[in-house]
């Protein structure tokens, strides 16, 4: 059964990976729908890319400006905002879809509680994978993606704790209900994981095909040493405010003595002020986070859903249970 789709596909300088990949995106989408929608959202480029896609795109997709950059989750949610098709599939520029790429991925949308699903992501020029299924790793009270797997018995369906943003088709009605990325955590790292979070306490399901294949290219660029230390500042900061707003009661209070003696306490004695600076980050804007946690809680009740954090862990770990498992 075919489905109508809109594809979201956030852009920054990305000129060189339209003109790589997009006419051969395009036409494997259009060949595996009944309606498409291609709305590209650019977030402040100073590379042309907006000029080559009026030149080139104008009659074919729909074009979202950003007068100022801010990131990866406030401009998906702009192209979220405006999806007007059944599924949502959010796509990076830098990714091509192999044939049929969809067409492994509609069956998941035949059960109702499918929040999306997204397919394995391979280098450009190898085999070797770079995104499959993930199950949750827990340590003490911090939790986190283990390595990558699937399942071998290709009747039962592989549960994963995320969707990776830059393939993921999502129920675009489940996605606007929970209001899609947390802005928050702009400008990059762990968006995708958090939403899944949220997907999975409000009782749907994130899958994995292993099946369903695009390649990926990998940056070559080096960043240096300064910006490489705000990197490492987002991401930890961006995993503690996920921990902040899925963690409640003494778990919530467990993992602040775990973050405090295991990161900061180390970090500072290891000259890693990043970790002091992201878990101050925290401190600095609680009051948001309250107000995004407590808008959550509401949803949840009006949803009668009532998952926590472990809930998710214990449910995605009782599919794979005894089930044959591939690492990769």
């Amino acid at each position: 059964m075919m489905r109508s789709i809109s594809v979201i596909i956030p852009n920054y300088n990305g000129k060189h990976l339209f003109e790589k990949y997009f006419e051969h995106n395009f036409n494997v989408i259009h060949a595996c729908a009944d309606e498409v929608e291609i709305i590209v959202i650019d977030d402040a480029s100073e590379d042309n890319s907006v000029k080559y896609l009026k030149e080139n795109y104008t009659d074919k997709i729909i074009l979202i400006q950003k007068e100022k950059n801010s990131g990866f989750s406030e401009t998906c949610n702009l192209g979220i905002q405006a999806a007007k098709n059944e599924l949502i599939f959010l796509l990076n520029t830098d990714v091509k879809l192999e044939n049929n790429y969809f067409k492994k991925l509609y069956k998941y949308f035949e059960k109702t509680d499918t929040f999306g699903v997204m397919g394995r992501v391979i280098g450009m020029d190898d085999d070797q994978i770079q995104e499959a299924a993930r199950c949750p790793k827990v340590s003490g009270q911090k939790i986190k993606p283990s390595n990558f797997f699937y399942l071998k018995n290709k009747n039962t369906l592989t549960p994963t704790f995320y969707l990776s943003g830059a393939i993921a088709l999502i129920d675009a009605k489940k996605l606007k209900t929970i209001k899609g990325f947390n802005e928050m955590f702009n400008p990059f790292y762990c968006e995708d994981q958090e939403l899944s979070i949220r997907a999975w306490r409000l009782g749907w399901k994130c899958y994995y095909e292993h099946d369903a294949i695009c390649r990926h290219e990998i940056s070559g660029s080096t960043k240096d040493h300064s910006k490489k230390r705000d990197i490492k500042m987002v991401y930890f900061r961006n995993r503690y405010y996920t921990h902040y707003l899925h963690l409640t009661g003494f778990n919530l209070f467990l993992w602040h003595i775990q973050v405090i003696f295991t990161d900061i306490i180390i970090g500072l004695l290891t000259f890693q002020f990043y970790k002091a600076e992201a878990y101050f980050n925290v401190f600095l804007n609680r009051k948001h986070l309250k107000t995004k946690k407590d808008e959550f809680q509401n949803l949840m009740k009006e949803r009668n859903a009532n998952h926590s954090l472990m809930d998710i862990i214990y449910q995605i770990r009782s599919v794979i249970g005894n089930k044959e498992v591939v690492k990769c």
